[in-house]
């Protein structure tokens, strides 16, 4: 039977070009890009991975999103993924993480048996770490958070991996089935291959909340208790001053001068 395998995956405007209104302290959106969520894509290199070594794995992608993130799912499927799922519907528009994880587990459930949920740790545009964490709650499945090194028994039955904290690390063994959330430094993401851009195999399937059996009264921007207070661009700093001097010590001297004539010491 082959290993089944889940990533999640989201499409997420290019932090790079996001711009800020700042009258109404909204994102501008007009003329931004959207890409693959970057700790995403090392989820689903991971999978890859994994179907490299054992090549009877099965690895769908599942996102929930506008009709327009099928370009990013077509991406994915470009990279190696089997198969795409996109919960597309008006219905789980506006939704936080709490809404946003009711709805993909459903869709995950609604996909059927697997095996094993990559994810990456945190979406760009959000940087809350919560999904992830939600769905496996949800789903009832054990978790590992912040995975920076990976590995698999022969049985695909134990896992075993290096978890990143902040003064250190832990090395956890966990069993199949469960969830995993990935970093930067767990991997490099892989290029579209030519074969996975013209496979016609490969198909994107877009369901409705009917579809997957969405509990409406959980999901959207009415069931969402996180509310966004404001979003704004922080003031420029000032100008820097540069302290001269023809040596660090006269340098240091001047600077001296400097902080005390503002009476900073």
């Amino acid at each position: 039977m082959a290993f089944k395998i889940i990533v999640c995956a989201k499409q997420v405007p290019d932090t790079n070009e996001i711009k800020i209104n700042p009258e109404t302290g909204t994102l501008i959106r007009d003329g931004v890009p959207s890409i693959l969520n970057n700790d995403d894509a090392n989820a689903l290199e991971e999978a890859l991975k994994i179907k490299d070594m054992y090549p009877d794995t099965h690895v769908t992608v599942v996102s929930m999103g506008p009709p327009q993130a099928q370009e990013m799912l077509f991406e994915c499927i470009a990279m190696g993924a089997d198969e795409a799922v996109l919960l597309s519907d008006r219905a789980v528009g506006g939704s936080d993480t709490y809404a946003t994880s009711n709805a993909i587990a459903s869709t995950i459930q609604h996909i059927g048996e697997f095996d094993l949920i990559f994810a990456g740790r945190q979406a760009i545009d959000g940087d809350t770490a919560q999904v992830g964490p939600q769905i496996a709650e949800k789903l009832g499945l054990p978790q590992v958070t912040y995975v920076e090194e990976f590995s698999i028994s022969e049985d695909m039955k134990e896992i075993t991996v290096k978890r990143q904290l902040e003064d250190g690390y832990e090395m956890i063994k966990i069993k199949t089935p469960c969830m995993l959330t990935a970093i930067k430094e767990l991997n490099e993401p892989r290029y579209m291959s030519m074969g996975g851009i013209f496979n016609p195999d490969k198909k994107i399937k877009v369901v409705s909340a009917a579809d997957a059996e969405v509990d409406l009264t959980i999901v959207g921007l009415k069931a969402s208790p996180t509310n966004v207070f404001r979003s704004f661009t922080p003031k420029p700093k000032g100008k820097g001053v540069t302290v001269e001097g023809d040596t660090e010590k006269e340098i240091a001297k001047n600077l001296l001068i400097d902080l005390k004539k503002k009476h900073i010491i």
